[in-house]
């Protein structure tokens, strides 16, 4: 029923686009005036997480997620519970370099070969689908190549994994992973590759593991964003509603209402952590721009600086064999 009065409204809005414009100015004010009560209320709230996330999006469909072997040889499926009544569905693909003695080992195996000294990453995706969508499989497939463990996770929600998305939630996944994975890897370092969304995932991550005293050993952010606000202007299934008055500053508040910012911009602030950043410049769902403010301009001369001090070889060639093995393939 408020729907319909809705609709009715923005008809009776737009009959008067063509009268004085003191009468249009107190349409205009009427109509921003109830669509802000009517869709913090009723509308924003239900929705926008779904907009955000995605995760409804189970994309690609009837798959068995238990079965990686399908899409990655030398691949184990495993679950991990963050907490009570959660499980979270994992990935874990070894080096390709020990794909032909991974056949037909267990997970204990696959635990123990965290410690065989090739870096791991934390593979932290983007809103919708799950862990064997096709362009995450191709990129999972070129780290295993390149001689990374890698540890591919669905949040909560999201494909055979349990539980609702928060971005508080989100984090606590990856934070979890993360722990679970230096807890079994011994000296080997440990990267956060976050991609899209998944790039404000690992940013909330590292800081919150850097205030602990636990900075992470890299990180790698693909395709990322300042924060959700300046990210949700440019995304694609809200421009449609640019030129509805007042609505993209309702959604752009109900994102705060609801505590999704995923703050980028703030986060790389506090990390001490080296830190490569991957984008396209073709990228029309976060465009470059969106990564290419002051704070991450600072960050990549933080890295370039880094990787040509001096440091330790694992180290280097964990975050110089990273950059260049994905500027090749892609």
């Amino acid at each position: 029923m408020r729907f319909c009065k809705l609709c009715m409204l923005c008809i009776f809005c737009r009959s008067f686009s063509y009268s004085g414009p003191r009468l249009r100015r107190k349409v205009v004010s009427l109509y921003e005036s109830f669509v802000s009560k009517s869709l913090k209320e009723c509308f924003f709230p239900a929705i926008i997480e779904k907009i955000i996330f995605f995760n409804f999006w189970k994309a690609p469909f009837l798959v068995d997620l238990k079965k990686p072997e399908s899409w990655i040889p030398h691949t184990v499926n495993f679950y991990i519970k963050p907490e009570n009544g959660i499980s979270l569905g994992v990935w874990h693909i070894v080096p390709k370099s020990r794909g032909k003695e991974a056949k037909g080992k267990d997970r204990s195996w696959y635990e123990a070969a965290l410690q065989d000294g090739n870096p791991i990453i934390v593979y932290l995706h983007g809103s919708a689908e799950n862990r064997a969508s096709c362009h995450r499989v191709k990129l999972l497939k070129v780290l295993s190549e390149g001689g990374f463990h890698v540890l591919a996770v669905d949040y909560r929600g999201f494909g055979d994994s349990t539980g609702k998305p928060t971005e508080e939630s989100l984090t606590k996944d990856a934070i979890y992973l993360y722990d679970w994975t230096k807890a079994r890897s011994g000296t080997t370092p440990v990267c956060l590759w976050g991609h899209s969304l998944g790039t404000g995932v690992a940013t909330n991550a590292a800081k919150t593991l850097e205030e602990r005293g636990f900075p992470v050993d890299a990180i790698v952010l693909e395709a990322p964003f300042t924060n959700i606000r300046d990210a949700a202007i440019n995304y694609p299934l809200l421009k449609v509603y640019h030129k509805i008055p007042g609505f993209v500053r309702l959604f752009l508040d109900a994102l705060t209402v609801d505590k999704i910012v995923f703050p980028n911009d703030e986060n790389v602030k506090f990390l001490s952590s080296p830190l490569l950043i991957l984008h396209a410049k073709d990228d029309k769902t976060v465009p470059i721009e969106r990564g290419q403010k002051d704070d991450f301009r600072k960050a990549w001369r933080d890295l370039h600086e880094l990787m040509l001090s001096e440091m330790s070889r694992t180290r280097r060639s964990l975050y110089t064999s990273t950059a260049i093995l994905y500027d090749d393939q892609f």
